[in-house]
């Protein structure tokens, strides 16, 4: 059974902050007066919160137990404000959106909170370019559950084995979409995951323009 859909994941897959997200997490909370918090601990809270409307609950969990007057929204605010802005496009991004969706539909699934990842699509002007863009805050599930991944063929319309899904994260992306029984593709660059073996293919990120059209099409 041939392709008839293509999804991707968005952050560190089409687009890349300008500024690691250690040096963006710091600007936020020097912005908001809040005490010091690792990427790590952010990452393992956000874990947690994949599907609510904001980043505050995940900075209320950070902050629980902390000495502090800093208000979660505030800091969650100041948070989304530095990512955001920060996000700039991999090479070709919207030319390589426009081709696929010639010739299959094209959608976009990310995990993260409503307002941080709407935010995100807004700022790209991406919206135009998918079929279909969820967010893992409006589901009830996120990546790598295959319930997100239900939903997305939902979106697109297609069975598993006609979809392929493209994303940097073994965990979330790879295991994910092949536990629902998609076609993954995995994006890897410098100091990015190891490549997963899962995976039914690998490209480069600065290639991804380039060469996924191939792939896709191979399979």
């Amino acid at each position: 059974m041939s392709i008839r859909g293509v999804a991707f994941d968005l952050d560190y897959t089409l687009a890349v902050p300008d500024r690691d997200r250690e040096t963006l997490l710091a600007e936020a909370v020097e912005q908001a007066d809040a005490p010091p918090i690792s990427r790590s601990e952010y990452v393992q809270a956000h874990r947690n919160h994949l599907t609510t409307e904001s980043r505050a609950p995940i900075f209320a969990e950070l902050l629980a137990g902390e000495t502090t007057d800093t208000d979660p929204d505030q800091l969650a605010t100041a948070y989304r404000e530095a990512v955001t802005t920060a996000l700039v496009p991999i090479p070709d991004a919207e030319q390589l959106l426009r081709e696929l969706r010639a010739e299959y539909r094209v959608g976009l699934l990310t995990n993260g909170p409503v307002r941080a990842q709407r935010s995100k699509i807004e700022y790209l002007d991406w919206e135009p370019l998918f079929d279909t863009t969820l967010v893992t805050g409006e589901l009830a599930a996120g990546k790598p559950d295959t319930a997100a991944f239900d939903a997305l063929l939902s979106e697109l319309g297609t069975a598993p084995e006609q979809t392929v899904f493209v994303g940097d994260t073994p965990d979330e992306d790879i295991l994910g979409a092949d536990d629902a029984g998609i076609y993954t593709v995995q994006v890897v660059f410098d100091g990015g995951p190891q490549r997963d073996p899962r995976a039914d293919a690998c490209v480069e990120r600065d290639r991804l323009a380039a060469d996924l059209p191939g792939v896709v099409a191979a399979f």
